[in-house]
């Protein structure tokens, strides 16, 4: 049966030995996290997880959620007094603001704990992520009236946030939304429409939910330059800011899924009686902007659900493998040995842990982007990691989320047939982590975007500026001669990844459609070379740790980070040939000779 660990002790090394968060101590939030404050914070959180969240992970899933015949859902057994615990210790505000009633702390700190309750419960973990992502939109571009009466409660827990996007018949593809808004006489609109796959979007676990909602008002432009934002609460408020009448607002279903049970996705009916009242958020027709907010809050969380499902499947597959007994020792050929000791498993544990290090140190990397572009000082500080965050939000979430996926896979193999079946529990972590690569975009979405946003529309130049930052660990690396094959690779790494983005600048115009054919293999490729960046920073910081103290722990990052290195960067000089020649194998390619009754 499955069981977790936080792993606060890894944490912690990148805080500490990697990030050197004290340097930040003189932005907001920052100063009340010392490293021994975050090492309590992150102790005790992570023992929540493990205690309370992790045991009803195998319930959430057999049981799932339930629709109600009057549209409300009932949520699994024992998930209603995790909530309010979780609500109660302050974990859900950890991160907003304390003039709303949050803990104030910065934003890496709540990637941690989003990372721990993720790993012990990815289901129940979606419930509070969604009503954080509805708090920051908020927090940004809603009115100050707005502002106190939501913010306060969503830090709370007290209510929760949905985010509303999709209709049956559109997908991806917002500018077709049908869903509308009448405005009223009072200054409210009325609200009417169908949303799909909506996460949370009714349950049992918080007093009220505050849907954020994208509709068009009457006189709308069409496309997405015609789509405005509002909060439609589930129950409307009363003058004095109790709960009043039920918002006409209702479930109509939920879905039977693959993983994620204990999660419902709604099928959402706004207005079947007479419309559902709703509040305009900042200016009409700018509701994708505004819904941009909570979009990429939600993208770094499933990038860092990738590695936190990932952390899961690598604690069960290593605790298996230490108590399998099986097969001969190839080096002093001793029978009857711990899988472990057999060179594939080893790989295969390798492959996993280095995965879940590279990509947890590109996220929280960008979750203290995130914190500076908010609160540094420095006006061109704040930019830079602004357009840094904005770069590689896409190769968070969909660079992230394949690894997370990778590694759930790797898992099951290492447990042979035993993964296959669910009473290990393995192949839930599988299940479950099967949807990241999809939802808040796949990672052909995510992709284009990277391609067609972030490189051709600013001609590469925030990349080419990252690009820079990264030489910099290179010629690090090779300064220190243990580690000079890693520097090499590096460097040799970030050519390739300037005469692609070079490839891409040359080719997006006139043959776009080629440069979009091998839009995921350049975010894979990218999404590489960061890996490799960081595996770079960890060793290099490993290394100074192991001048003091010649620590296991210590001397287990530096390997890992040379595993990486031998396994995972030579990925790059293949990923280069897909993209510098792949485009036209694609464009070039009839897809009826895809059908196969035609052959």
């Amino acid at each position: 049966m499955l069981s977790y660990k936080a792993p606060v002790d890894d944490v912690l090394f990148l805080l500490r030995d990697v990030f050197h968060i004290e340097r930040y101590d003189n932005l907001p939030g920052f100063a009340d996290a010392n490293i021994e404050t975050l090492a309590a914070i992150l102790s005790e959180g992570g023992k929540f997880c493990e205690e309370v969240l992790q045991p009803l992970n195998r319930v959430g899933d057999r049981e799932g959620c339930k629709r109600n015949a009057d549209g409300s859902v009932t949520t699994p057994k024992g998930f209603k007094e995790a909530y309010k615990q979780m609500a109660e210790g302050g974990w859900i505000g950890l991160s907003a603001e304390t003039e709303y009633g949050g803990q104030g702390l910065p934003h890496t700190v709540d990637a941690a704990m989003n990372e721990f309750a993720s790993a012990a419960n990815m289901a129940f973990n979606m419930y509070p992520g969604l009503s954080k992502g509805a708090y920051r939109a908020l927090s940004i571009h809603g009115s100050d009236e707005q502002k106190q009466k939501y913010l306060p409660k969503l830090a709370s827990g007290e209510w929760s946030g949905t985010m509303n996007l999709t209709e049956p018949h559109c997908g991806t593809d917002l500018g077709l939304i049908r869903t509308k808004a009448a405005p009223q006489q009072d200054g409210s609109y009325k609200i009417t429409g169908t949303k799909i796959f909506i996460s949370a979007g009714e349950h049992d676990l918080s007093k009220n939910i505050i849907h954020l909602v994208l509709a068009r008002l009457p006189d709308a432009p069409p496309g997405v330059k015609g789509i405005s934002l509002f909060v439609v609460p589930k129950s409307l408020l009363n003058a004095d800011g109790t709960l009043g009448m039920h918002n006409d607002v209702r479930c109509i279903a939920i879905e039977r899924k693959m993983g994620i049970h204990a999660s419902p996705t709604c099928t959402m009916s706004y207005g079947e009686r007479d419309g559902a009242v709703g509040f305009l958020v900042g200016e009409p027709n700018r509701g994708l902007e505004y819904m941009f907010i909570m979009m990429n809050d939600a993208r770094f969380g499933v990038g860092v659900q990738g590695f936190a499902l990932g952390e899961t499947a690598y604690q069960h597959a290593l605790a298996y493998a230490h108590e399998r007994i099986q097969g001969r020792d190839a080096v002093n050929g001793q029978n009857n040995v711990p899988i472990i000791r057999h060179p594939d498993v080893k790989r295969m544990l390798l492959a996993m842990r280095a995965r879940i290090m590279a990509s947890r140190m590109l996220a929280y990397t960008v979750a203290g982007w995130y914190d500076r572009m908010h609160h540094d000082p420095n006006p061109a500080m704040a930019t830079k990691c602004h357009r840094y965050v904005d770069l590689l939000m896409p190769v968070i979430k969909g660079w992230c989320a394949e690894l997370g996926n990778e590694v759930a896979d790797i898992a099951i193999q290492v447990f042979g047939g035993s993964g296959f079946v669910e009473e290990t529990g393995v192949a839930q972590v599988r299940r479950d982590a099967r949807i990241i690569t999809i939802y808040e975009g796949t990672t052909g979405i995510q992709a284009n975007d990277l391609v067609g946003r972030k490189v051709l529309r600013e001609g590469a130049q925030t990349l080419q500026r990252l690009t820079a930052e990264m030489r910099e660990i290179a010629d690090d690396l090779l300064a220190a001669e243990d580690l000079r094959s890693q520097g090499r690779v590096l460097n040799a790494d970030l050519d390739v990844l300037e005469q692609t983005t070079q490839w891409i600048l040359a080719n997006g115009q006139e043959r776009l459609a080629d440069v979009l054919a091998v839009a995921v293999p350049f975010l894979h490729l990218l999404g590489t070379i960061c890996g490799s960046w960081q595996m770079g920073r960890a060793a290099l910081a490993a290394r100074e740790k192991l001048t003091q103290d010649n620590d296991a722990y210590y001397r287990g990052i530096v390997d890992l980070a040379r595993f990486w290195f031998t396994h995972n960067a030579p990925q790059v000089s293949s990923l280069c040939r897909v993209i510098r020649d792949g485009g036209p194998a694609l464009t070039g390619f009839d897809p009826r000779a895809l059908d196969l009754q035609r052959l």
